[in-house]
């Protein structure tokens, strides 16, 4: 159950690290600039955001094992289309219902997850799926350079479609094994839930945090093979060792948080974000672009992000008393929402260089650590 959970999750993720290496090949292939060919990321964010909302809401009415299903054969459906765009602006409107489909699985995850665990053991198994979700950043962008070279940027899509046919055959087939929806979780509403200020404040510094590094990394491809003048194995190298930092940093979340306060690792984690994106930032500004400097800047920042992460996700769905799928919602929901909102805003300097990245992100993960100010611990 944890894989298909996890498997269900990962394709949605894989919907924006796949198709990453081919977005700067896109102006070539279908019309457009590079800066409008970023809008096909922020697109997928969009829709996510949209979809989100949409089936945190249905979740709570019908079951959610079945809206799986669905979300994933549409999620297949809008994938194949996508592979027939005729052009970008086509592209980026499928784009939209790609990622608003495949937002079910991670809205339902959180859920899935409490019935499948005990409550002591759901942070720990939340961390688990956060290291498994954080693999497809490591080897979506290697596989996405293959296929590129391999049968170009439409194969990708391809790939997410049948992936998705796949994942659903099998939660079909397997529906039975998962948790019934009264077993899950207890129903309220969005504004109840947004009136509850701990769970706000979790959720904001999470979105806020993962936000900040997502339009550092949906912008990154297009900088290095652009001003940096180097190739998108450049990209693969940072997103590897980022991501094997983050795996570490994850999986020692909960303990760590066990021996010295949850909140207080959520802050030290949270804290180290603005560092680093602050280092790259000042590095950014010598025009420079080595592998040497940046890859030792990057794992610092995945390191901040994975210790607060897992634990920092669960003590904002723990805080939204019993309604799982609601909550994950609204926290992936402001995730994707500063995601495209920040993509969309520093699209246009792209072409400047590394630094308008930097300072964007070094921003949105300082009000990511204002964020925690008001919160004390109950540990």
């Amino acid at each position: 159950m944890f894989i298909l959970i996890a498997s269900g999750t990962v394709l949605g993720i894989a919907g924006t690290d796949l198709v990453l290496p081919a977005v700067p090949s896109l102006p070539g292939q279908l019309g457009g600039s590079i800066e409008v060919a970023q809008l096909v990321l922020a697109a997928y964010a969009f829709g996510t955001l949209v979809g989100l909302l949409t089936f945190g809401e249905l979740g709570a009415r019908f079951d959610p094992r079945k809206l799986l299903i669905w979300s994933l054969a549409l999620f297949g459906l809008a994938s194949l289309a996508s592979a027939e765009a005729p052009s970008i602006e086509w592209l980026i409107a499928l784009r939209f219902a790609q990622g608003a489909f495949g937002s079910g699985p991670a809205v339902f995850a959180p859920g899935f997850i409490h019935g499948l665990y005990p409550h002591d053991k759901a942070a720990a198994a939340m961390g688990r799926l956060g290291s498994v979700e954080s693999l497809a950043p490591a080897l979506a962008p290697i596989a996405g350079a293959w296929l590129l070279e391999f049968g170009g940027w439409e194969i990708s899509f391809v790939l997410l479609a049948a992936s998705a046919a796949l994942i659903a055959a099998a939660v079909s087939w397997q529906r039975a094994a998962f948790p019934r929806p009264q077993q899950m979780e207890d129903h309220h509403s969005y504004l109840f839930i947004l009136k509850n200020f701990e769970f706000l404040f979790y959720a904001l510094s999470q979105a806020l945090s993962l936000g900040a590094l997502l339009v550092f990394v949906f912008g990154l491809p297009a900088v290095l093979t652009g001003p940096l003048d180097r190739g998108i194995e450049d990209f693969v190298i940072l997103q590897v060792c980022g991501i094997a930092m983050f795996i570490l940093a994850a999986n020692s979340s909960a303990w760590l948080a066990a021996k010295f306060g949850t909140l207080k690792i959520i802050r030290t984690g949270t804290a180290i974000m603005p560092c680093a994106f602050l280092a790259i930032f000042a590095y950014a500004l010598t025009g420079s672009g080595s592998l040497y400097v940046l890859v030792p800047l990057w794992a610092v920042l995945n390191l901040g992000f994975g210790i607060r992460a897992p634990i920092g996700f669960h003590r904002a769905i723990s805080a939204a008393r019993g309604d799982h799928s609601r909550a994950a919602a609204i926290v992936i929901a402001a995730i994707l929402g500063i995601a495209a909102l920040g993509t969309t805003a520093v699209a246009p300097y792209i072409s400047v260089g590394l630094w308008p990245l930097a300072f964007t992100g070094a921003v949105i993960s300082a009000l990511a650590l204002l964020s925690l100010v008001p919160l004390r611990d109950v540990d």
